[in-house]
């Protein structure tokens, strides 16, 4: 008997949080590891900063709201102020869908994710 994913959530979907948590894990070593955005992360607690991303990325999927933290636009206000830009945001996706990828995510369950990432671009950018 074949579950019916249509009406399963995105964070059921990818796997839940087991797939969320691993997702984060690799996500943030590829991002560190990326001359283009790493500085943007200097001074940072990763592991705090990891437990955040989870909850939020965990609410944007439509699994459990744990989240607590900023919206978009205050959470990253200081970092357009050291030139956060399109080119940055870009190369945060590319490491979101590269990560994706690896993990063997289903292409159409990658390009959800990627469609809803896209939705916070303005107000990451403070624009």
């Amino acid at each position: 008997m074949s579950e019916n994913t249509t009406n399963l959530t995105l964070f059921e979907q990818l796997g839940g949080e087991a797939a969320v948590d691993a997702a984060v894990d690799i996500f943030y070593g590829k991002v560190l590891a990326d001359y283009r955005i790493n500085r943007f992360f200097n001074g940072v607690d990763m592991e705090k900063q990891a437990v955040k991303q989870k909850a939020f990325l965990t609410m944007a999927f439509g699994g459990p709201v744990n989240y607590t933290g900023k919206d978009m636009r205050d959470g990253h206000a200081k970092l357009v102020k050291m030139g956060l830009d399109d080119s940055h945001f870009d190369a945060v996706m590319e490491n979101l869908k590269n990560t994706l990828a690896e993990l063997q995510v289903p292409q159409n369950l990658i390009d959800q994710v990627d469609a809803l990432a896209e939705t916070t671009r303005a107000d990451v950018l403070s624009r």
